[in-house]
């Protein structure tokens, strides 16, 4: 064989080579956003129901709890409740995977330290959810509601050396992060990260609307949650502490009345349908 011969079948395995490696980028870069997508799914359909069930409680038509169990109580009411319940694991799962594999990337947007530190955050959320949704699937957890969740871990982290100090830091950061996400999504940040080209004018229109409603709402439950947990370690109370259903049921008793907790839970209930929306549309 000459050396010409050698050169040609050389840079004919290189070629294969590297053809082989660009379908395996391409089909594992497929496989995940197919895994973020399973993700939204599940978001969408979590505060959806919780904002459903926040408006039958403001109209005093009954409803569960406000909140992730209240949610997967209602989930498991339905026909063919188990296997929803399965599909949500594996959805939170797929979301828990998507954020970690984000939060590890090495290139393009996410090699920013903040982006990558705060998908690795998101990541060990979504794993805990998807764990708690995996022991409700098989019958156990389900008896304790999200405001005793937040009132024993308030108390024992008030039993510790500068636990009060740590509650607080604890609420402000919730705070911090429901402003956060409600200035964002009031200023439409959202945006950036949605294939846009691919929307007609009336969809983006409406998908606007659903971050913007959504967003806020979304803002103002955490501070909310925030705040109570900030007067439970300024009051050393735990009992002053409440989850998400709590913190829903106490708009009801501004001097708004009920219909702060309607107009939040609207919000909710758009922020689900945003959800989708991203299932869809989101750069992944």
């Amino acid at each position: 064989m000459t050396s010409s011969h050698m050169h040609r079948g050389g840079r004919r395995t290189a070629r294969s080579v590297g053809r082989h490696h660009s379908k395996g980028k391409s089909e594992g870069k497929e496989a995940l956003t197919a895994t973020g997508r399973a993700g939204f799914v599940a978001r969408g359909i979590v505060y959806t129901l919780i904002g459903v069930l926040a408006v039958q409680i403001a109209l005093g038509s009954g409803g569960g709890q406000a909140d992730r169990q209240g949610a997967l109580d209602q989930v498991a009411a339905q026909p063919f409740g188990n296997v929803m319940l399965w599909a949500l694991v594996v959805g939170f799962g797929c979301m828990a995977i998507w954020r970690g594999a984000r939060a590890l990337m090495t290139n393009g947007p996410q090699q920013k330290a903040g982006s990558r530190l705060l998908d690795g955050g998101r990541a060990v959320f979504y794993a805990s959810v998807c764990w708690g949704t995996s022991v409700f699937a098989t019958g156990g957890g389900g008896d304790s509601s999200g405001n005793a969740k937040s009132q024993d871990w308030t108390a024992s982290a008030l039993k510790l050396p500068g636990g009060r100090v740590l509650v607080g830091l604890v609420g402000c950061a919730l705070i911090g992060v429901g402003v956060v996400l409600g200035a964002r999504a009031a200023m439409r940040r959202f945006l950036k990260q949605l294939d846009t080209a691919a929307m007609s004018h009336r969809t983006r229109e409406v998908v606007t609307g659903l971050g913007v409603g959504g967003g806020v709402a979304r803002g103002i439950v955490f501070a909310g949650v925030g705040v109570f947990a900030l007067v439970a370690a300024v009051r050393y109370d735990p009992h002053q502490a409440k989850g998400m259903d709590a913190t829903l049921r106490s708009f009801a008793h501004t001097p708004a009345g009920p219909w702060l907790l309607v107009a939040i839970a609207a919000g909710l209930i758009l922020f689900g349908g945003f959800s989708f929306a991203s299932a869809r549309w989101r750069r992944l």
